[in-house]
Formats: C-alpha cells, sequence, structure tokens
C-alpha cells in the first residue's frame, strides 16, 4: 500500500505543477477586470466548449453520478438523458444571444449586471437580489466540490478528512485567486481530456476483466435484474411519473448557471459558437454515458458491498490499474473537482466585487481595485465554504442538488426569457428570481407526495409563472427598455 500511495503522489505532483504552472502564465496575461472574469472574451471554440463541459461536470461526474449508478443501475440514465437534453438546449437556445446581448450592454461581466442593463432597472433590487442568491448556492456547490476532494485524499493517502478539505482549498485558491478566468479555462481544457480519458478506460477494463458485455449483464442480472432496467427501481417496483420528471428535471438548471453561462459570453466571437456548441453538445453525451457505465459495471465487478457508493470509481481505478495509472486516474477526480470549484468560485466573487461591493460600498472601483476585490472575494468564498464541507458525513450529489436547482430555479427563467420577450420587465424579473429562490429553500424542508419532486422541478416554473404573470400585471418596460431589445436583436439578424 506504501508503495501504491507514493507512486499515486507522484503522479498527483506531476498534475499539479501542470496546474499551477497555467495559472500563474494566465496571471502574466491578466490586465483587466474583464480578462480577471472573462478572460478578456477571447476563449476559443474548443476551449469554450470543453471549459463549459469541465465546469459543469464537477467531481459528481467522478463519485456522485457513478455511486447513484452504482446503487440505482439504469435508473440514473434518467439524470443523464435529462442532463444531455439541458446541456444542447442551453447552447442552442442561450448561448449566441447572451454572448451579443451581454457584450453590446456595457459589456456585462456578470448576469446580474446583465439582468440590471438590459431591463434599465431604476432600482438596485434586481442586481441585489440576484447577487445574492448566487452567492448562497455557490457557497453549497463550491463545499460539494470540497467534500469530494476530502473524500479522495481520505481513500488514497489515508488523510483525516478535515485536513483533506483544506488541503484542497488551498490548491484551488491558488491558481483561481491569481490566474482569474484564463487559469480557470485553460487548466479546465486539460482536465476535460484528463476526466473523458478517465471515465472511458475505467468501464472498459472492467468490461475486458468481467469477460465482455454479455458475461456484464449475466452477471448483474444474477445479483438483481432491476438494475438494468430505466422502468424500474432497484426493488423492481415500476418508477411512476414524479420520480422520473424529478430525475429529468435536472436538465432544466442548465439555464441559470452563472459558470456555464460565463463561457457563452467569454467566446471571441458569436461565428464560433456553431463549433463550439457542437462540441460541447457531443462531449457531454460521452462523459455522461461513461460516468453511468462506471456504476453499472462497478457493480458487477466489486464483489463486496462498498460503505460509500461514490468510491466506486476509487476502488474499481485501484482494482483494474497498476499503481502510476492509477495515480493518473484518480487524478482526474481532482481535475473534475477543480474544474468546477474554480469556476464557481470565480463567478461568486465577480458576483461580490462587480455587483454587491460597488453597490453597498457607494463608489466604483479602479480596473485594479476591481481585480484586488474579485481576488479577495475568491479567498473569502472559499473559506466559508471550507467551513462548510466539514462534514465527513456529507453527500457529494445530495449538496450538489441543492445548490444546482437553487442556482437553475432563480437564475434560468428569467435569462431565458430576458433573450427573447420583449415585454418583459424589470418588475417580472424581480419576482422571477426572488420566487424561484424561496420556493427552492422551502421546497427543500417538505416532504412526502408531492414533495418528494426534485425541488428544482417546482420552483422552475413557480419563477416562470411568476415573471409572465408580473411583467403582464404591471406597466410595459420603457421606450428605451425596449429599444435596447430592438437594436439587440437586429445586431443578432445582422451576424447571422
Amino acid at each position: 500500500m506504501a508503495t501504491f500511495s507514493l507512486s499515486i503522489a507522484l503522479t498527483f505532483c506531476v498534475y499539479l505543477v501542470v496546474v499551477l504552472g497555467i495559472g500563474i502564465l494566465a496571471w502574466t496575461k491578466t490586465r483587466s477586470a474583464s480578462d480577471y472574469f472573462l478572460g478578456g472574451r477571447r476563449l476559443s471554440a474548443g476551449v469554450a466548449a470543453l471549459s463549459a463541459g469541465a465546469s459543469d461536470m464537477s467531481g459528481w461526474v467522478l463519485l456522485g453520478l457513478p455511486g447513484y449508478a452504482y446503487l440505482a443501475g439504469m435508473e440514473a440514465s434518467w439524470i443523464a438523458l435529462g442532463l444531455c437534453i439541458g446541456v444542447a438546449l442551453n447552447w442552442l437556445l442561450s448561448a449566441k444571444r447572451l454572448r451579443v446581448y451581454s457584450y453590446q450592454l456595457d459589456d456585462a461581466v456578470t448576469l446580474p449586471a446583465y439582468l440590471h442593463r438590459r431591463f434599465q432597472c431604476p432600482v438596485p433590487w434586481l442586481k441585489l437580489s440576484s447577487g445574492l442568491f448566487i452567492l448562497l448556492f455557490f457557497l453549497f456547490y463550491v463545499s460539494s466540490g470540497l467534500i469530494g476532494a476530502g473524500k479522495l485524499f481520505v481513500a488514497v493517502f489515508g488523510f483525516e478528512y478535515q485536513l483533506s478539505v483544506l488541503l484542497g482549498a488551498v490548491i484551488i485558491i491558488f491558481y483561481t485567486l491569481f490566474g482569474g478566468f484564463l487559469a480557470v479555462s485553460w487548466t479546465d481544457v486539460f482536465q476535460a481530456i484528463l476526466m473523458t480519458l478517465a471515465l472511458v478506460l475505467v468501464p472498459w477494463m472492467a468490461m475486458a476483466n468481467l469477460g465482455g458485455y454479455s458475461q456484464l449483464v449475466g452477471t448483474t442480472e444474477a445479483n438483481n435484474p432491476a438494475l438494468l432496467s430505466m422502468a424500474t427501481d432497484r426493488e423492481g417496483n415500476p418508477l411512476d411519473a414524479l420520480a422520473i420528471i424529478s430525475l429529468m428535471g435536472w436538465g432544466l438548471a442548465y439555464f441559470g448557471q452563472p459558470h456555464i453561462l460565463a463561457r457563452f459570453k467569454a467566446i471571441h466571437s458569436h461565428v464560433q459558437l456553431r463549433t463550439a456548441s457542437a462540441i460541447g453538445i457531443s462531449w457531454s453525451l460521452l462523459v455522461y454515458a461513461m460516468s453511468i457505465a462506471v456504476g453499472i459495471t462497478g457493480l458487477a465487478l466489486l464483489s463486496a458491498p462498498l460503505s460509500d457508493a461514490e468510491h466506486v470509481f476509487m476502488a474499481m481505478v485501484q482494482i483494474l490499474f497498476h499503481p502510476l495509472v492509477a495515480g493518473f486516474l484518480l487524478a482526474a477526480i481532482l481535475a473534475a473537482i477543480m474544474s468546477t470549484v474554480d469556476s464557481q468560485l470565480l463567478a461568486s466573487s465577480s458576483a461580490l466585487a462587480e455587483d454587491l461591493y460597488p453597490m453597498l460600498s457607494g463608489h466604483q472601483l479602479s480596473e485594479k481595485g476591481r481585480i484586488t476585490a474579485g481576488r479577495w472575494a475568491v479567498a473569502v468564498i472559499a473559506t466559508v465554504a471550507t467551513g462548510v464541507a466539514m462534514d465527513p458525513d456529507s453527500k457529494v450529489l445530495d449538496v450538489v442538488a441543492y445548490a444546482w436547482g437553487g442556482l437553475g430555479a432563480t437564475l434560468g427563467p428569467v435569462t431565458l426569457l430576458s433573450l427573447y420577450w420583449p415585454r418583459m420587465n424589470w418588475q417580472g424579473a424581480l419576482a422571477g428570481v426572488i420566487s424561484g429562490g424561496v420556493t427552492v429553500v422551502v421546497w427543500k424542508q417538505l416532504s412526502g407526495g408531492i414533495f418528494e419532486v426534485y425541488e428544482l422541478v417546482p420552483a422552475f416554473f413557480v419563477s416562470l409563472a411568476a415573471i409572465l404573470v408580473t411583467s403582464m400585471l404591471t406597466p410595459a418596460p420603457e421606450k428605451m427598455v425596449k429599444q435596447g431589445f430592438l437594436e439587440m436583436s437586429q445586431m443578432l439578424n445582422k451576424q447571422e
């Protein structure tokens, strides 16, 4: 075991040197707040697509989702299907319009700034409420990544859980703090490649070890045939409509994830979006399919049941591969965690430094001051999230589900409708943000019957209804707001 741990440690060190080197290089190219928060809007199609995907996936695609598939079998495919549909619709419906509109609105860097300028709000409430909800739910999202890092270092090195969480936080803070968006995006590409290789190699080797696909199916059927059906749960009971809606409903959240939408805004040109969309959608399909495959093959490969299902990927790697290769594959978990947590830290720090601080302090920061405030915000948010992650009994999937649903319901409907509906006004946008966020928080506390539905689903449609009803019951947007939307639409048509 000592040799195995030493080999893994060497592989991890090589990985970390590469990542930190990228952070330092990006630091030398960060000259403005736009550089720090959006990479100066100069990402290529491939970098934008892979960075969006990697910042989306997080450690849950190597820990939480395989663990769920290990426990529930093919039932987990409903989540993957809903997420794949959500990825595709987000690229097709949001990417181009958000890239064009956010740039035209005085280069709006953050979603709160975009919404405030889109509706020319006479009051700060929309920017304030959306910024606060981003901070609230990102605290949980960042903590889920640190929980994953803690589990990784505990399983591989035998460290204390709390020490593992602190170690993961320090590593992530370093290159996010200095390199900003460029460091995050460039490392995301490297990490996306590493994640893909790991997710393809592990189930492929597991299947080869089992003797092929037919042997895999036979072994799983012998253990529990219900695990091979999408129509039943692990006990063989038919899945009802509410269960399927809850699982597929995960895809609704894509429209409101600031760290993913930032990649749309940061791409160099709208012309590159068609290529980026194809890469992003294809990559997501592959990764989600392979994540489910890890859990399913783990059912057949591992003879003894795991005490923590979210360790299935790590357990399979240690069984199937030489220590040096295993170290490379386990580094993919850290890559998945880092590629999301860094993006979330940057998105939440930009909301704090770009939106909330200037509004609450009453004065605008200089260019250098905005970067400094962003870096301080990264450190503060990461510190709070580290405290939230200190419970060793926390489950990655549970924490991700809450944060993912909160952001999706709070910002998804308002962002999507703002890109298409000229009659929408700031009162409707404010009602959508508040009603979506509050519904998620309240629904999560209830249980039984209809309240077993994933909180994202009802909250998303409550927010949507609040926007529509409030906008129609309040005065139409002022002439300048309508004119701004018309000009942006005309520019979009000229660029098509």
